[in-house]
């Protein structure tokens, strides 16, 4: 009991919620539930009184006839008032809960994405905690307004049971209790399958995502190609439509139990309720009650079992509800250690960037990505990165950018440990594209703008960028120049190809003409030599003053930088110029040779 007590915690939260969204729909909706919980019982009373002068006026002639038949027509305006009444603050509650729907909604959907602004790159990379995402998106945004609905259905059905129940002692105590007694059967029973139903839904969160992405694979442009080559469709196909049978025996199981349950306990009520009727008819034949009386007292004994009935199921909604946003209030008060650091610069501008024995492990890694790294790139300098893919190049990358923070050793810029500085300050002296880069669904324009959200709309900073990018020899020629659609999601969109998407985001790199740092991570696969070439003819003129680091396979570009290290298994084994590595005949020379050699 205490633990079925315990979930009711969350309504907190789904209140604040709600009353954050609207404080006046809210109580409009409170008050027009009161009058909902109140006027059925006035109605059936008044309805009783009406029968009665009915009777009377049937019995008597006269003066006293038409004074009852006046009494009648009194009582009948009196409940078509209360019918208006009724009908209109049902109406009223009824608007206000479409329009807070949407306002709520907006305002869940908002917090989450809120809160997904705040997460590290890690939890993105954890499956777990992605899970607590998938699970607050899928049902908390209806969630709070519903539990609000049913908390306000609760209290309107209490109202009313203790009117009806007025009304039922002035019959009998007894009568009362049964009305009471006869839904807790039922109730018990829909207040266990809720719960087996929440459980069954968290459990199959990966299995539900897994049908999310088999359905995009499916469907969407990019994986369209291998789909049909490989002829893995119907594969595809069959594994989506096997989780489907696994989660439909589940589901049908439940219904059927759950069905039989709700259809045998709810005989009980119907038995009392019939009882009832029939104890009430009797004790009219035995002129205990008048006949009006007897009309009041089944309509009273019919609102109250509905009353009992709708709200031991309000109460079960509001536990199904609490479960539910039990994974709104998982995901939204997981604690993000906050971002260390408020430092803008550092004590020494001029000394570049420093890694001090630097180690790193992913989650559940035993075996280091980084293993006691040590190197300095000083002001101006231009490092390239080379190894095998899985070596750590890419790694390295995302611990000076604060993506990751370092298992072991520390980072400095400028002579200041990383996390001594303020993020924001951090990455906006940092330009990077990676090699996964992002292919936006936007217009020319604001795909190489995002490089510097701040100027997204300074069209000479764009040219200027999409001409270092070498992306302007292209542009120029589309349907719209920078303003044409890129991507095929909306309307008039245009598709380009893998290089020249790589070009809009170099050019989306080049951005960032006020950045210290420039780092390209494998920017270039896409393109041919010759464009390489002269991207990087572009990249040498634009960070002469800068720190640059270049990762990539292809010689032809690495041999171009000051500074080359290669990484291998997560260790630096060779360092030094061009020159310098090609005398060491070490792994460095090894590879340049191997890749001259597939050039002749």
């Amino acid at each position: 009991m205490h633990k079925f007590f315990s979930v009711f915690q969350h309504s907190r939260l789904a209140m604040r919620l709600v009353w954050d969204t609207s404080p006046l729909l809210t109580s409009v909706m409170a008050i027009s539930t009161v009058l909902s919980g109140a006027a059925p019982a006035a109605i059936a009373s008044v309805g009783g009184l009406f029968v009665d002068s009915v009777a009377t006026s049937l019995q008597q002639a006269g003066g006293d006839a038409a004074s009852a038949r006046q009494e009648a027509v009194f009582y009948v305006l009196i409940e078509l008032g209360l019918v208006v009444l009724l009908t209109g603050s049902q109406r009223l509650n009824s608007v206000c809960q479409s329009i807070l729907r949407a306002l709520l909604g907006n305002k869940i959907n908002v917090m989450i994405l809120e809160k997904a602004l705040t997460l590290e790159l890690s939890h993105f990379e954890d499956s777990e905690y992605y899970d607590k995402l998938v699970r607050a998106r899928r049902e908390a945004s209806s969630r709070p307004l519903s539990l609000i609905i049913k908390t306000f259905d609760f209290l309107r059905d209490v109202i009313a049971l203790v009117t009806i129940s007025i009304f039922l002692f002035q019959f009998s105590v007894w009568a009362a209790f049964l009305l009471f007694a006869a839904g807790i059967p039922a109730f018990a029973a829909e207040t266990k399958f809720s719960g087996e139903a929440f459980r069954i839904q968290r459990r199959r969160s990966a299995e539900r995502r897994l049908q999310v992405y088999l359905e995009m694979v499916l469907t969407r442009e990019d994986g369209a190609k291998e789909v049909k080559l490989f002829q893995i469709g119907k594969h595809f196909l069959k594994r989506y439509i096997d989780i489907f049978h696994g989660i439909y025996r589940e589901d049908r199981s439940l219904v059927l139990r759950r069905g039989f349950w709700g259809y045998v306990l709810g005989l009980i009520a119907s038995a009392a309720f019939y009882f009832a009727y029939g104890w009430v008819g009797f004790a009219a034949i035995a002129g205990v009650i008048t006949i009006g009386q007897m009309t009041m007292y089944i309509a009273q004994f019919r609102l109250g079992q509905n009353a009992v009935t709708t709200s031991l199921t309000a109460i079960n909604g509001m536990y199904e509800d609490n479960l539910y946003l039990s994974n709104l209030s998982e995901y939204l008060n997981h604690e993000i250690p906050e971002a260390s650091g408020d430092k803008d610069f550092g004590p020494n501008p001029g000394d570049g960037i420093r890694f001090e024995n630097v180690s790193f492990f992913y989650d559940g890694c035993k075996v280091p990505a980084l293993n006691d790294v040590s190197a300095h790139i000083k002001q101006g300098e231009s490092l390239a990165i080379v190894g095998e893919n899985g070596s750590g190049k890419t790694t390295l990358i995302k611990l000076l950018t604060r993506l990751y923070k370092p298992s072991g050793g520390r980072i400095l810029l400028e002579g200041l440990d990383l996390q001594h500085w303020n993020v924001d300050a951090l990455r906006k002296k940092i330009g990077v594209i990676f090699q996964d880069f992002n292919r936006y669904q936007l217009i020319v324009g604001e795909n190489i703008g995002v490089g510097d959200i701040n100027v997204i709309d300074d069209q000479d900073r764009i040219d200027n960028a999409a001409s270092k990018g070498m992306a302007d020899s292209f542009i120029k020629d589309l349907p719209d120049a920078y303003r044409t659609q890129l991507g095929t999601w909306f309307k008039d969109g245009k598709e380009l190809s893998g290089g020249q998407w790589q070009k809009v985001a170099l050019s989306r790199a080049f951005m960032r003409n006020k950045a210290d740092i420039l780092i390209l991570d494998e920017p270039t696969a896409a393109i041919d030599a010759k464009a390489e070439a002269e991207i990087f003819s572009h990249f040498r003129d634009l960070t002469d003053d800068k720190i640059s680091i270049i990762i990539s396979h292809r010689f032809s570009t690495v041999r171009m930088a000051d500074h080359i290290i290669v990484l291998e298994e997560g260790e630096i084994t060779e360092e030094g110029s061009h020159a310098e590595l090609m005398e060491k005949k070490g792994q460095y020379s090894n590879l340049f040779e191997l890749q001259a050699r597939g050039y002749q």
